[in-house]
């Protein structure tokens, strides 16, 4: 269907997010610092994505993409270089390779940081919250990409359940097999673009959920 790069190839929820995307028929090409540990799958390629390099270099790793996902994280290690300005340095390579539709992995409550002391395991990841608040805020205000950002709950290493509930809410939770769902699906829901979707677990179908976002 379509040829998608993903920044961040080698993590706990581009793992998943690869595998869905390949088995909804698309090509992925996933960047990560250590292209090894990316998922050995049919139709993946795996190339090395250094986001303390320059912009240039990044955007000859997207030509021929039509979409770019940003899962990236270090985990609280990098804050600044991976998730703050990583992130936009992968914004504007990809309006340099002319690709305009653009997915973002954040966090719950990420654009309300009114909101962070209120939910204990938000007030733990302060600073990165700060540097997803920056990141998202630099995509919506000065960016023209056709954007969907998802910003789930705390995430767990659960089974998937195939279910959420979107919007604000609780902070609870949502297994990973989840997030990379729903990060995967909206690929092809143009009712996602310019839209920042809250998620956490829910009783609601994935595929409804998504439908469902006006």
């Amino acid at each position: 269907m379509s040829k998608v790069f993903v920044a961040g190839g080698s993590g706990r929820v581009a793992t998943e997010l690869i595998k869905d995307l390949v088995a909804a028929g698309n090509e992925v090409v996933a960047g990560a610092r250590h292209p090894e540990k990316i998922i050995n799958l049919a139709s993946v390629t795996p190339v090395n994505l250094d986001l303390h390099g320059d912009v240039t270099k990044i955007a000859s790793l997207m030509v021929g993409s039509s979409a770019v996902y940003f899962v990236a994280g270090s985990r609280g290690k990098d804050l600044l270089q991976t998730d703050a300005m990583g992130a936009v340095k992968t914004m504007q390579a990809a309006q340099r390779s002319g690709i305009k539709r653009y997915i973002m992995l954040s966090s719950m409550y990420a654009l309300q940081p009114e909101k962070w002391a209120d939910y204990p395991a938000l007030a733990e990841i302060t600073d990165y919250n700060i540097a997803k608040f920056f990141a998202d805020d630099y995509l919506i205000h000065s960016t023209d990409l056709d954007y969907t950002i998802i910003q789930p709950a705390s995430l767990t290493e659960e089974p998937a359940t195939g279910k959420v509930t979107f919007g604000e809410g609780a902070d609870t939770t949502n297994p990973i097999p989840d997030v990379a769902q729903v990060l995967a699906d909206v690929l092809e829901a143009d009712n996602t673009i310019g839209k920042v979707i809250l998620m956490r677990s829910g009783e609601t179908p994935i595929h409804e959920a998504i439908a469902n976002v006006k």
